[in-house]
């Protein structure tokens, strides 16, 4: 039921001027400036696969495969920080008292200050 002023007459619904639904706040909208590093990682991920496959077909000039290659190492690099996020999460969650104690995922090395 809408709520009434002192007059007795309904009361509009607000209308933010930036567009937002009736009755949200501002506050209540998430930013979207930066995506999650698990976005970030599904993005980087799929656009360094394309990039292999295009690659792999041979038809690039070698400039266009320096550039390629330069792009892919970047791409890399991006997975490689978000995963190190990732297990850093993981071992926070598991024991945020002493996050070092915890057991490196197989195949990885353990993480060190010095990789930050």
């Amino acid at each position: 039921m809408p709520r009434k002023r002192i007059d007795g007459n309904p009361r509009p619904p607000r209308i933010d001027p930036r567009g937002a639904a009736p009755h949200t706040s501002p506050m209540a909208r998430k930013p979207t400036s930066e995506p999650s590093p698990v976005a970030d990682f599904e993005t980087s991920l799929d656009a360094l696969e394309q990039l292999v496959e295009k690659m792999e077909h041979g038809e690039m000039s070698l400039e266009e495969s320096l550039a390629a290659y330069e792009r892919g190492v970047g791409l890399y690099r991006r997975c490689q920080g978000a995963l190190e996020q990732a297990e850093l999460r993981v071992r926070l969650l598991t024991d945020p008292e002493d996050p070092a104690s915890g057991e490196p995922f197989p195949g990885h090395p353990p993480a060190t200050s010095a990789d930050a």
